[in-house]
């Protein structure tokens, strides 16, 4: 078991909190957490809705500021980021796969990946990632020229999880991909992202789903806004494996 040390960290939350102000009134989504992520762990977060498991992914991925604490992200120090250094750190560290796809209407599969490859660029130079390439590991080479529209749901999430991939990530966030597809569908996006982290990168998957979470290495279980239970699964099932 290495020290605190020697652990190479990718998360790092310090007594991380989130407090809504709606009228008079103080509403916290997350309250004191603190959570350290090694590099290449998969983690599953489970609660009910409301319990603040998407806050706290927001506030990885730089979408949300903590109200206190202090929130790391590769080894960066991102709480008092601006609205500008944000975007920034999105674009270049943070792979996100939502429940609704978000694809470009207007751009075909490889053209809607090729544009998260630009966008991420460092110093002017694009990642060294091919969409084709990234299009054929989700099983969709055959698809790279349709438009979002001639795609089915299940074809979609796997061109988001392609474009996640694009700017190749140091953290992969996934916000209930999975929500609004079928078994089989859902399996196949649940598999691309397993592939993701065999490949070394590191992935937070919020579900609503307890069966789908023992994909991951770790499952974190949140109620309001609290980490109450941390559980190591011994034995990672595969999403063939899993029972909805």
């Amino acid at each position: 078991m290495p020290t605190p040390a020697e652990r190479d960290d990718v998360v790092v939350l310090e007594s991380a909190s989130k407090v809504y102000r709606m009228g008079e009134v103080d509403i916290p989504a997350l309250r004191d957490v603190d959570l350290r992520i090694p590099r290449g762990e998969f983690v599953a977060v489970v609660g009910p809705s409301g319990s603040g498991k998407t806050t706290m992914l927001n506030m990885l991925g730089g979408l949300d500021t903590p109200t206190h604490g202090r929130i790391e992200v590769d080894g960066v120090d991102i709480t008092g980021y601006s609205e500008r250094q944000l975007t920034l750190f999105r674009r270049e560290k943070i792979g996100f796969v939502f429940q609704f796809f978000n694809l470009i209407p207007t751009l075909t599969a490889e053209e809607n990946v090729q544009f998260a490859i630009e966008l991420a660029s460092r110093d002017g130079e694009p990642p060294d990632t091919d969409p084709r390439h990234l299009l054929e590991k989700v099983g969709l080479g055959e698809r790279i020229h349709h438009f979002p529209s001639q795609l089915s749901g299940g074809e979609q999430q796997r061109v988001a999880v392609a474009r996640a991939l694009a700017k190749d990530p140091v953290l992969v966030l996934g916000d209930e991909p999975t929500g609004n597809l079928d078994f089989r569908t859902g399996k196949l996006v649940l598999g691309a992202l397993k592939e993701m982290n065999r490949e070394g990168k590191t992935v937070i998957l919020v579900t609503h789903n307890t069966p789908l979470a023992r994909v991951a290495d770790r499952i974190l279980h949140i109620r309001d806004g609290q980490i109450m239970e941390q559980e190591i699964v011994e034995n990672p099932v595969s999403p063939d494996e899993i029972v909805w």
